[in-house]
């Protein structure tokens, strides 16, 4: 298993749920404290300068495993469910865009709160029908790149659809979208699923990604989730995949950054190999 943190350039919304902000600083950081790669969250293609990171991620011998999305939603009121024909359009150019840029540096790209929430007065049913109209269309972009989509379970308390892992494997099998995987993240589990352990390895052949966050969103070992045991867990089923530390960047991003690293590193050692070529 691989560790990275969750990081946005430095004209980030506030809004950018991140450790680290300022791309050149946040890879130089996460290197010096010795995780394995960086998770960017964008809000469009158009943020960054892809070139200029690529040049960074070799310099400092990191990975991009995942581009997150966070932003779309909570910065440009896009996501896949709306019941407005024109915003869907928009957020399916977005998410094209971010494809664009997930292909450069082989990562996958995530789908949280963007997917969009069951609004008042509508059911279930046309909620998933306009999420899966929007799926489709970024997922057969997606697909012809080479590019995985993540379906990442949230919380009721931040949105009403698809809140557990048992909700989100059950679409990914209804929908029947290929190239579309799971991404479990423990603060959410913890509110959600019935044993953040047990749905770990349940739904192993689905799960791609899984973000990491103590009980009370903060760095790992500053709350009372057992790390041990859900690392335990994914070594059972031989995951070998990534875990990405998405937390609260208090007291301060630095503190909480280097809490985290040396909390899972007794837990996961550091892979020798170099890691992105």
């Amino acid at each position: 298993m691989k560790i990275a943190v969750a990081i946005a350039s430095e004209n980030a919304l506030p809004s950018a749920f991140v450790v680290f902000r300022g791309i050149e600083e946040s890879i130089k950081k996460a290197a010096e404290l010795g995780y394995d790669g960086v998770e960017l969250a964008l809000l469009d293609k158009d943020q960054v300068d892809v070139n200029k990171i690529k040049e960074l991620i070799n310099k400092y011998n990191m990975e991009i495993p995942v581009i997150s999305s966070g932003q779309v939603f909570a910065g440009s009121g896009l996501w896949f469910t709306s019941p407005d024909v024109e915003k869907r359009k928009r957020v399916i150019e977005v998410f094209k865009g971010l494809v664009d840029v997930a292909v450069v540096f082989g990562a996958m790209l995530n789908i949280g709160r963007v997917r969009g929430f069951i609004a008042e007065g509508e059911t279930l049913e046309e909620t998933e029908q306009r999420f899966a109209e929007v799926l489709e269309e970024v997922s057969d972009y997606a697909n012809k790149k080479g590019v995985k989509l993540i379906l990442e379970p949230v919380n009721r308390y931040e949105i009403n659809f698809i809140n557990n892992c048992d909700q989100g494997v059950d679409l990914i099998n209804k929908l029947g979208i290929s190239g579309l995987g799971l991404m479990p993240d423990v603060f959410h589990m913890n509110i959600e699923d019935a044993s953040i352990e047990g749905n770990l390895k349940k739904y192993i052949d689905y799960i791609d990604y899984v973000h990491f966050a103590d009980s009370n969103r903060l760095a790992p070992g500053w709350g009372h989730l057992d790390f041990e045991s859900i690392v335990d867990a994914l070594k059972e089923v031989n995951y070998d995949g990534w875990i990405s530390v998405e937390i609260l960047p208090e007291p301060n991003s630095d503190s909480a950054a280097e809490q985290a690293i040396k909390h899972l590193r007794t837990l996961i050692p550091k892979n020798k190999e170099k890691a992105y070529e």
